[in-house]
Parts: C-alpha cells; sequence; structure tokens
C-alpha cells in the first residue's frame, strides 16, 4: 500500500511576509504592491507639486507633512523587506535595495542640506515594480529576454564602444588639423565633442566646420554615423532572437530575489536555492 504524501509545512511568518512583500502570485501580494505603487505615485506627484512656486508658497506645511508620511511609510516597508528574508544584506546591496534606501534617505538629509528633498523623485524607479505586479507571463518574460540579451551582447557592445571611442579621437584629431581655431575649433577635446555629435546625428550646429577638407569629413563621419547607430541595435536584436521563451511566474528566491521562473521550478534558477523552503 503506498504511504500517503505527507502535507506541505506551513510557512513561517516570515516566510509568509515575504511571500506577501516580494512576490503577487497572491492576492495578498499583489494588493500590496498594487498599493505600494499608488504610494509612490502619489509621493512623486508631492515633491512635483513642491517645486511649483505657487503651490509651495500656499501648500508648503500640507506637501511638507505628506513628504514626511510617505517618507515613513517607505522607511517601515523597507525595514519589513529586510526582517523578512534571510539574508538582508544581500538585498541592500541590490538594486532595488539600493533605490528602496535612497528613496527615504533624502528627507532625512534635507534637515542638513536644504533642498535635497527634490531628489526623491528617484522614487520613480520604484515604479518599475509594475512589470512584476500587473506581469502575465509575457511582461515578465519578455522583460527577462531583454535582460538576457543585453548580457550576452554586453562583450560585444563593449568592443563596439571602444573601437567608437578611437574613432571619434582620430576623426576629432583630423576636424582640429583641418579647421583650427579661427572656426571654434579650439583643441582637440572639443573637436572630439563635435566628432560625437556629428556621430550620433544630433547636430547641435555650435561647431561648423567651414573649410571645403573640414566639410568633406563632416560629410563623411554623418553618413557613417547612420551605420554606427545600427551597430549596437543588430547586436541585441540577435541576441534576442535566439533567447528561449517560457512560461513563467513571479516566484522570488529568499536568497537571492531572482524572479522569472518556470511554474515547475524547485530550485532557484540562478543560485540554486530551494524555492520552498520549509
Amino acid at each position: 500500500m503506498a504511504s500517503a504524501i505527507p502535507p506541505a509545512p506551513n510557512p513561517n511568518w516570515r516566510e509568509r511576509l515575504r511571500i506577501i512583500i516580494f512576490e503577487a502570485d497572491t492576492y495578498a501580494g499583489k494588493a500590496f504592491d498594487v498599493g505600494l505603487l499608488v504610494t509612490i505615485g502619489l509621493s512623486i506627484l508631492a515633491v512635483m507639486l513642491e517645486s511649483v512656486p505657487d503651490i509651495k508658497s500656499e501648500h508648503r506645511s500640507l506637501l511638507r507633512a505628506a513628504e514626511w508620511v510617505f517618507t515613513g511609510l517607505f522607511a517601515i516597508e523597507y525595514g519589513l523587506r529586510l526582517i523578512s528574508i534571510s539574508r538582508p544584506l544581500r538585498y541592500a546591496r541590490s538594486f532595488f535595495g539600493v533605490v528602496d534606501l535612497l528613496s527615504i534617505l533624502p528627507s532625512f538629509v534635507s534637515l542638513l542640506v536644504p533642498g535635497s528633498q527634490s531628489m526623491l523623485v528617484i522614487r520613480a524607479l520604484r515604479l518599475l515594480r509594475i512589470f512584476r505586479v500587473f506581469k502575465l507571463a509575457r511582461f515578465l518574460g519578455e522583460a527577462n529576454i531583454l535582460i538576457s540579451a543585453m548580457r550576452a551582447s554586453r562583450h560585444k557592445i563593449g568592443v563596439f564602444l571602444g573601437t567608437l571611442s578611437i574613432l571619434v579621437v582620430i576623426v576629432g584629431t583630423l576636424m582640429f588639423l583641418i579647421e583650427g581655431e579661427k572656426t571654434g575649433f579650439t583643441s582637440i577635446p572639443q573637436s572630439m565633442y563635435w566628432a560625437i555629435v556629428t556621430m550620433t546625428t544630433v547636430g547641435y550646429g555650435d561647431l561648423v566646420p567651414q573649410t571645403v577638407g573640414g566639410q568633406i569629413l563632416a560629410s563623411m563621419v554623418m553618413l557613417t554615423g547612420y551605420a554606427i547607430i545600427a551597430i549596437p541595435t543588430g547586436i541585441v536584436t540577435a541576441e534576442i532572437v535566439s533567447a528561449v521563451r517560457g512560461p513563467i511566474t513571479t516566484r522570488s528566491c529568499s536568497a537571492c530575489f531572482d524572479e522569472g521562473h518556470v511554474p515547475t521550478a524547485l530550485y532557484c534558477k540562478n543560485c540554486g536555492e530551494s524555492l520552498n523552503p520549509d
């Protein structure tokens, strides 16, 4: 007679708290994240309104009070995130961990440096969580594909940027020799600035070659710029095409906080930690 399968152990309070705060597959988790996003949006709106002179002069006290209320809420949330995980320092050093900390620091720094509370707009970075909160698989899946493509192409893009830097130095030096100080190309760095602006097809117009030789060189750089722009796009596109897409969930690893695991995954694809801790 087959033995009965033992029931899965109930998670302790820290694990339940982690699931609510870090994941959005449960009703409570999604409600928490939606509430967090709304609060972030309101806090950013308050910061923007405070930068309007008329509104600031009339509602200064209300806006400052709202700022400290939001800061207090985010500080509590940050503390709960650290409490709910087994490796708080690892989260604190992660991208969202740093962003979460920076979203509350400006309020306290403003006590010493007036005006620094405007840096609270960094809270806008926290809205990136919207892709996790409303993650039908396609949202999180495509985000993971893009991240994987960027990682896979970083070496190729690095070589491309290195080659481009050398080209900028050469073109800038040539333009400095051809045009000289009389037409505004007063130094090689100044000419390199012109080369970057021209290669990227921005064309501010603050520096314009006046000689025939300079205009010929500028024409060549302009035509080359179109090909240069296409290269990194092609590199990343090729990596995206080669990426593999599969059904994923928002389950997060309690050790490294990586997301985007397939529904049947038992262990983290990044660090190997169990996704179903006792």
